[in-house]
């Protein structure tokens, strides 16, 4: 079996790919499943855990994965051996095997692909939590922050199904403004702008950062921001205080557990908008496992349009 870990901190070219035994391939435990990858999701937190350190050494990668279940553990019911599936995997998952939650994982329908899984299952459900986060919607405007990412690139076209009047795509490049009006963005901004257009009713920040301040003052009175990044951020109380607008936090773990039926919904909807062509999923680029370096780079350079995939 083969994996990838890292044991310092640092750029993309601290990532190792290791063969190890297949004695090594782990065991599911109760609750979990033992699935062979096919696709394994690459994104932004996973690029800032290995540059900024913290957390210990050997350093593994938890993540979004698709493919076939290989074995269940116990008290598993509903899935298989041999049923495809998308899960999100909280260590090791870019492996040839990875153990997933059964909570976390979902069959993927026969009409679909395990790239195609990966790129719209979790960004999907991000987008739509940070939604529903922030409410309604409907005729109202909405900015994205890291609009060309695998979740920004779901949240700008999804704000638009759910009624959305006006959606702005934010992003560290205007070359990415032709991929984003192309799925039907009205207005897209540089963060380096000196303004970002017309204040909006709801911003949803998946950057954070040097961005939060800006994506704040982007606001229109009583706006609210939803916060689900892993780029941290501060925001004087004054600007909140002055523009009567609020920051809710959003993170998947306590939204999936909170609001199981929402979150129930929210994987029949994203199917049903994706298999019908009403919502574009995209994928930058495979890469192969060894070259998961180069996935790395993809993202350190903020150069993706879309979702960024491992295929072992």
């Amino acid at each position: 079996m083969r994996r990838v870990r890292y044991y310092r901190n640092g750029g993309p070219d601290v990532l190792c790919l290791e063969e190890v035994p297949d004695a090594e391939i782990p065991e599911p435990g109760p609750g979990e499943l033992l699935i062979r990858t096919e696709a394994i999701g690459v994104g932004l937190p996973s690029v800032r855990k290995v540059r900024e350190g913290g957390l210990p050494l050997p350093g593994v990668f938890g993540g979004d994965v698709a493919g076939e279940v290989a074995s269940i553990g116990p008290d598993v019911t509903g899935f298989a051996v041999g049923d495809r599936v998308v899960a999100i995997s909280f260590a090791d998952a870019y492996a040839d095997f990875a153990l997933a939650p059964v909570f976390t994982a979902s069959h993927i329908p026969a009409a679909a692909g395990a790239v195609d899984a990966v790129a719209l299952v979790r960004g999907g459900h991000v987008a739509l939590a940070a939604l529903t986060s922030a409410g309604a919607v409907e005729e109202r405007s909405v900015l994205v922050t890291g609009a060309a990412s695998g979740a920004g690139h779901l949240a700008v076209q999804l704000a638009r199904t759910r009624g959305a009047s006006r959606v702005v795509a934010a992003v560290g490049s205007l070359d990415k403004a032709d991929f984003l009006r192309g799925l039907g963005v009205d207005e897209v901004v540089s963060y380096a702008d000196a303004s970002w257009g017309e204040p909006v009713d709801v911003v949803l920040d998946g950057v954070g950062g040097e961005v939060l301040p800006r994506a704040v003052a982007a606001l229109a009175p009583f706006g609210r921001l939803v916060f689900f990044n892993s780029g941290g951020g501060t925001v004087p109380a004054w600007e909140l205080l002055a523009g009567a607008r609020t920051i809710t936090g959003m993170s998947m773990a306590r939204f999936s557990t909170a609001f199981p039926e929402t979150y129930e919904r929210h994987r029949h909807e994203l199917w049903d908008l994706a298999l019908s062509g009403r919502l574009r999923v995209v994928v930058h680029g495979t890469f192969a496992l060894a070259d998961a370096a180069k996935a790395h780079e993809v993202i350190e350079a903020r150069a993706n349009l879309g979702k960024v995939v491992l295929c072992p």
